[in-house]
């Protein structure tokens, strides 16, 4: 008689998780480098964090470690990264003038918005999944934060590059919240057109 081995079930803190939960980790570390203005910190915590935003997706795949856990956890750790480093960057941006609370808002409103709609259409059985723009968005945020710690530590590093440092980082910041506010357009106009279907 042959004896049935029960299903295996799905392991929940997989590789992919906890790369995604190390991440949550390094953010709130990140907050506090930015606190103490240790930009050469602040840039290689957020590198790695970065890094591990792809190689937790990258792994999740290869592996076939896809969890609905990963699929919710990511995404959030994702914007809890982003919109926490924008918002502890403001009283230093707005002293000397790269960044605006407007700027911010845009950032935090759209992810807010978004994972709501996104939220609401999957539990009506609608897939509403990332597109380019969204993941354009994304590296542009990243490109902006990246721009802006090289920025701080070009004075240091590269004293005679340190005026462009500083347009690249404004340059970014700017295409970062105008490609994120037509992100955010965009997925509201895509849950519209849903919606009607």
């Amino acid at each position: 008689m042959a004896i049935r081995t029960p299903p295996q079930r799905p392991q929940i803190w997989n590789l992919p998780n906890q790369l995604t939960a190390s991440r949550f980790v390094l953010a709130l570390v990140l907050f506090a480098l930015i606190a103490a203005e240790q930009w050469l910190w602040c840039l290689i915590i957020f590198i790695v964090a970065a890094f591990t935003d792809w190689l937790d997706g990258y792994l999740a795949r290869k592996q076939n470690l896809v969890s609905t856990l990963g699929r919710i956890l990511d995404p959030l750790v994702d914007k809890v990264l982003m919109c926490g480093v924008y918002i502890c960057l403001l009283p230093i941006g707005v002293r000397e003038g790269w960044l605006w609370p407007w700027m911010v808002t845009v950032v935090v409103a759209r992810e807010l918005v978004i994972t709501g709609l996104r939220s609401w259409m999957e539990a009506h059985g609608a897939k509403f999944g990332a597109d380019w723009l969204g993941k354009f968005k994304m590296g542009l945020q990243c490109a902006a934060v990246i721009a802006v710690f090289v920025a701080f530590l070009a004075p240091e590093i590269v004293a005679p590059a340190s005026a462009f440092f500083a347009w690249a980082r404004d340059v970014l910041i700017w295409a970062m919240t105008v490609v994120t506010l037509l992100s955010g357009l965009q997925y509201i106009w895509k849950a519209a057109m849903l919606l009607n279907a």
